[in-house]
C-alpha cells in the first residue's frame, strides 16, 4: 500500500463510502505479513515509495512466487525479485504467467501500475563483461520510474568511446559506473561531470582483481569528487540510490 491509497482508504472511511470493518481487512497486513518461511514487508512501499523487493538467490522458485504474489495483493508498484536464474523463473512463470524475466539482469518482474519515466540516469559499464551487473542497475532503476540512458563498453582501455558521450553525461541527474578490472572508469567520470556518480565494481577481471576487490578499492580511494561506491556486483543498490536522488526536486530533470 502507498500513500495515495492510504489516503484514498481513509478518506473512503471519512465519507461513509468504505465500513470500518473493510478498512481494517485492508490494513491488517500492514506492516507484515508472515508466511513462516518470511516476513513480507508490506509497509515498504509507503515508507519508501517502493515496495520490498525479493533476493532470489537461496530461495526456492515457490517461495519467490508466494511472496510476489502476496505483494501484488497489497502494493501498486512494480514488483521485482533480483538474482532469479532462468530455470527458477521457468517455474516461477507456471503460478505467476504475468511475470517477466530479463535474463541478462537475472530479474523477474511483475509490471502493474502506471509506467511514468522521470529524469534521466546515464549508466555507463566499462566493458561487455559488466553487463549483467549493469543490466541489474538498468531493469531496477527503470522499474523504479527512471529514464535510463545506456552507454556501454566505454572503458578507460580506449578512453575516446567515452569522450564521444559527453552530451548524454551532462544530461543526466545522476550517473552509475559499473566497471570491473581495475575500476578506473569511475574516476575518469568523476572528473568530468557536476552530478553525483555512484560506482559499482564489479568481479570481472583476472586473478589479481581479486574478485572485484581491486575495482571496489580503487573506487574507494577516487581522487574524484562526488564518486561513492556500492559493494561489488550490487547493481541493484546502485539503481535504488540513484532513483532516491533522481527523485529530488522532480521539476528540475533532464
Amino acid at each position: 500500500m502507498n500513500e495515495t491509497a492510504l489516503k484514498q482508504l481513509l478518506l473512503g472511511v471519512q465519507k461513509g463510502e468504505i465500513d470500518i470493518e473493510k478498512a481494517v481487512m485492508e490494513l491488517k497486513g500492514l506492516p507484515f505479513e508472515d508466511l513462516g518461511f518470511c516476513k513480507v514487508d508490506h509497509h515498504r512501499q509507503l515508507r519508501k515509495g517502493f515496495p520490498e523487493v525479493i533476493y532470489g538467490e537461496g530461495k526456492t522458485p515457490e517461495q519467490i512466487a508466494a511472496i510476489m504474489m502476496k505483494l501484488k495483493e497489497k502494493c501498486r508498484g512494480n514488483i521485482l525479485a533480483t538474482r532469479v536464474k532462468k530455470e527458477a523463473y521457468d517455474h516461477i512463470r507456471v503460478i505467476l504467467p504475468e511475470a517477466l524475466y530479463y535474463s541478462e539482469a537475472r530479474i523477474v518482474m511483475l509490471q502493474q501500475g502506471e509506467q511514468v519515466q522521470r529524469g534521466c540516469i546515464a549508466l555507463l559499464s566499462a566493458g561487455t563483461s559488466d553487463l549483467p551487473v549493469a543490466e541489474e542497475a538498468a531493469i531496477t532503476a527503470e522499474a523504479m520510474g527512471n529514464k535510463v540512458v545506456r552507454i556501454y563498453d566505454v572503458g578507460v582501455a580506449g578512453i575516446h568511446r567515452l569522450l564521444a558521450h559527453r552530451y548524454k553525461l551532462d544530461e543526466a541527474k545522476v550517473i552509475i559506473v559499473v566497471a570491473g578490472m581495475e575500476g578506473a572508469l569511475a574516476s575518469v567520470v568523476g572528473g568530468l561531470v557536476d552530478k553525483p556518480v555512484i560506482a559499482v565494481p564489479t568481479s570481472i577481471g583476472y586473478g589479481a582483481s581479486f574478485n572485484g576487490l581491486s575495482a571496489l578499492l580503487t573506487m574507494l580511494n577516487s581522487c574524484a569528487s562526488g564518486v561513492t561506491v556500492v559493494n561489488i556486483d550490487n547493481g541493484f543498490g546502485a539503481a535504488y540510490a540513484a532513483s532516491l536522488i533522481n527523485g529530488i526536486g522532480e521539476d528540475d530533470c533532464c
